[in-house]
């Protein structure tokens, strides 16, 4: 007689990584580990007007952000 192990299902973790514009509106984006430079860019969002904040707090473009990251696009004004 042999004994048959059950495993339980597998769970399926689904990651996602939001993108706040600096209009309010939110975009889930890839969740794959990307620095900050790379989404701006592939996002069509110019790095030289825009500052991205993480968890509140301030990132440079060479962070690497992932998973279930929320990042936040504040436009820069210009002007005097």
């Amino acid at each position: 007689m042999t004994l048959s192990i059950k495993k339980p299902p597998r769970k399926v973790v689904l990651r996602r990584m939001n993108l706040i514009l600096p209009d309010r509106s939110i975009r889930v984006i890839d969740p794959a580990p990307a620095t900050v430079e790379a989404i701006l860019q592939k996002e069509g969002i110019n790095p030289l007007e825009v500052m991205v904040v993480r968890d509140g707090l301030l990132i440079p473009e060479d962070t690497l952000v992932s998973g279930d990251d929320e990042i936040r696009i504040i436009r820069i004004s210009h002007g005097g």
